[in-house]
């Protein structure tokens, strides 16, 4: 099962339009092909249409049992109405699900960059002419057009159209907070963003694709009850055919008064004794339990999933920054040999001042929380190395020295290739 985060409340128009819509498919699902998709209604249908040609039998050469026919034919046909219409009505909610979905897809307008500097002049182009790479300036007020990575820039995001979070988050270059998501608002500062996603592959068509295309596939109990059901259909179905027979003989040549039991009494008897209820709302309530889990922002892609959501008690949906946090920050300064705390707490703010990530911030917070007298300001021409995902380091080259703060391995690497003779020993 995949989670969603969007909801929008179901008015009594919107019902009332589903209504009439699943009354106009039931009737256009009255066709053979669509009805041998269930064979207890199938046979339903097959009797349906023999009492019909029967009442205007009855009507061409006056029986009397002519309005008992209509009458029971017509019974006939409301159950197939009535079963059409509960999976239609069912299959009405999913796609108005998908709906209201599309319809947070907005067509934007975005600011295009030549370059992700924010004095450099942008075109307005349509959102869906973005293509992957492309640098996009978002102001406060601006939707975002598209999914992208802030490579510049900070602001605030009201992402609740998309992921339900009420509180505004906090969207920057660098770490795990720069992936933005179309769709959602920018509320304050700016970004500039570079586009991951064409139109069409967003995380919001993804989501209305996944809606749309959630399989029904029957669960092993499902193809085990609807096993059953034919079972119990073909055998009540002998029997009933098996009574015109018997009737016959009793009439004809047992010597017992009365009539032949008549056809529409025997299609009323089987319609009766088959599995009809279950047979009917099968297809209905599997539908049913993918919208109950829509309506609680789940989408569930199969029937093994909608059995399992009956087997919970209690879901605990843990979002980043919830109970978890999803950065790492810096706590405490951990020197090694003879080296000082405050030594290692100057040297790892200098080397951390170029790191836009929320670990290297995290580190020049810490430095200049516990150690206030590491914030000396650098010169002119000190000169310093930003943090990238290629070398994973990041530092400053002053006054002679080269101080660099990154991942072991990388650290490693870089020491290394600096030929610094007598390094036997290595300390991460």
């Amino acid at each position: 099962m995949e989670s969603i985060h969007h909801k929008h409340a179901a008015s009594p128009i919107h019902w009332k339009d589903q209504s009439r819509g699943a009354l106009w498919d039931s009737f256009s699902m009255l066709s053979p092909r669509r009805q041998l998709r269930n064979p207890v209604m199938f046979v339903v249908y097959v009797g349906s249409w023999l009492l019909l040609a029967l009442f205007f039998h009855d009507l061409i050469v006056h029986n009397s049992e002519a309005p008992f026919t209509a009458v029971i034919d017509l019974w006939l046909w409301l159950t197939l109405i009535f079963a059409n219409f509960a999976e239609a009505l069912a299959e009405r909610q999913g796609e108005a699900q998908a709906n209201s979905l599309r319809q947070s897809r907005q067509e934007v307008t975005a600011k295009k960059l030549p370059k992700p500097v924010r004095e450099a002049s942008y075109k307005e182009v349509p959102g869906a002419s973005l293509r992957s790479g492309d640098f996009v300036l978002i102001e406060a007020g601006d939707l975002v057009p598209t999914d992208g990575e802030a490579v510049a820039g900070v602001a605030a995001v009201d992402e609740s159209a998309i992921t339900g979070e009420s509180a505004p988050v906090i969207r920057e270059s660098g770490g795990d907070r720069s992936a933005v998501t179309g769709g959602t608002r920018v509320i304050s500062d700016w970004l500039i963003i570079r586009v991951t996603q064409e139109a069409g592959h967003t995380f919001l068509d993804k989501m209305i694709a996944m809606v749309e295309g959630a399989a029904r596939r029957k669960t092993p109990n499902e193809i085990a009850l609807s096993i059953l059901l034919v079972v119990l259909t073909l055998v009540f179905l002998v029997v009933t055919v098996t009574l015109f027979p018997f009737s016959w003989y009793s009439v004809h040549y047992a010597g017992h008064s009365g009539s032949v039991i008549s056809l529409t009494v025997l299609v009323a008897l089987l319609v009766c004794l088959i599995p009809t209820t279950i047979g009917a709302l099968l297809p209905a309530i599997g539908i049913a339990g993918i919208v109950r889990l829509l309506q609680s922002n789940v989408v569930a892609t199969s029937g093994r999933a909608i059995e399992a959501a009956g087997d919970v008690d209690v879901l605990l949906l843990d979002k980043t920054g919830t109970i978890t946090y999803g950065n790492r920050s810096a706590a405490a300064f951990y020197p090694v040999l003879a080296v000082t705390q405050e030594i290692l707490a100057q040297a790892a703010r200098r080397a951390s001042l170029a790191d836009e990530t929320p670990e290297g911030k995290s580190i020049v917070t810490l430095a200049d929380k516990h150690y206030p007298q590491s914030r000396e300001a650098l010169p002119p021409e000190a000169q310093l190395i930003p943090f990238t995902a290629e070398t994973r380091m990041s530092g400053v080259d002053w006054n002679g020295q080269q101080l660099r703060k990154g991942s072991p391995d990388a650290m490693k690497a870089w020491v290394q290739s600096l030929g610094a003779p007598g390094l036997t020993s290595w300390t991460a």
